[in-house]
């Protein structure tokens, strides 16, 4: 929604000044030009870029446009799930807590918060953490570690379509100069015309400077900046079960472990202790209503 009112208000502007200042949009509707543009940014793109990357792309612009990103509610159902299968590690042989990693699609626990459960990436990291907890004899810097190199991997990744709509953003007003070069060309061929006609062949060559340099600085680049908002804040969720794996195996109980991964959560979606404890400790809601 805040891509589409930023839109709105960004081409809003532009056109009102631009016709307050007595200009006439039809000059500035030079579809040929969009079409030099735009096939030279899409061409560009699919050369620089694998087809997976491409596809990416296109799912990071929804997931942006959309805001598709852990919320409160979220973040409350991981540390929920993170809470719970630290207290069966805690209070049962292993054998019993092992199905629980590996099965988790008929683990119980699991099946209590399908909201985690939707990301199969995070089920997978959770579930492959918590079997080395339960080997033993790891050191906790060995795993924290390994962690962080797992997780710059997947961020390198998850970020490459915000670099790819970057790239393209940057070319874009270079590709504009292209049409305008074009533009003038077709306008020197006419220089035995009007200066009327002359002057609008060479105003509409002009169009595509402008179309470059607006698509840039004022679409591409800002959706590539909010494409990788969404992707970091998704992101996000594998380095607060780090912190609350990483504090437990360094000795913390487990409602303070998940308190080291509550922590690493953002002020404004982050659930409050008293929600915390409510959605972990058996019984904590009933004292709350009382």
């Amino acid at each position: 929604m805040g891509i589409v009112v930023g839109l709105l208000i960004a081409i809003g502007c532009m056109l009102g000044g631009f016709v307050a200042m007595g200009g006439h949009l039809i000059v500035i509707w030079q579809p040929w030009e969009f079409v030099i543009i735009g096939g030279m940014a899409a061409g560009t793109f699919v050369i620089a870029n694998p087809m997976k990357t491409v596809v990416d792309s296109g799912k990071a612009t929804m997931e942006a446009f959309t805001g598709k990103g852990p919320k409160r509610k979220d973040f409350l159902s991981l540390l929920g799930l993170i809470h719970a299968l630290l207290r069966e590690i805690k209070t049962k042989p292993r054998n019993e807590v092992e199905t629980h990693f590996d099965d988790p699609a008929n683990s119980e626990i699991f099946k209590n918060y399908p909201d985690v459960t939707k990301d199969q990436g995070l089920v997978l990291f959770i579930c492959d953490y918590c079997r080395l907890i339960l080997i033993g004899g790891a050191r906790s810097h060995e795993i924290e570690a390994l962690m962080e190199e797992e997780i710059g991997t997947h961020k390198k990744y998850a970020l490459k379509p915000y670099g790819a709509i970057n790239t393209v953003a940057e070319a874009l007003p270079a590709l504009g100069i292209v049409a305008a070069v074009l533009g003038i060309v077709k306008a020197m061929g006419a220089l035995d015309q009007s200066p009327q006609i002359l002057g609008g062949l060479i105003g509409a060559a002009l169009v595509g400077t402008f179309f470059g340099v607006f698509a840039s600085y004022g679409v591409l680049a800002p959706l590539a900046l909010k494409v990788k908002g969404v992707r970091e804040k998704q992101c996000s969720v594998y380095t607060i079960v780090k912190q609350s794996l990483i504090a437990y195996m360094n000795g913390a109980l487990p409602q303070v472990a998940i308190e080291h991964g509550r922590k690493g959560i953002a002020a404004a979606d982050r659930p409050t202790i008293d929600e915390v404890e409510a959605a972990t400790v058996p019984g904590a809601q009933n004292r709350e209503a009382a």
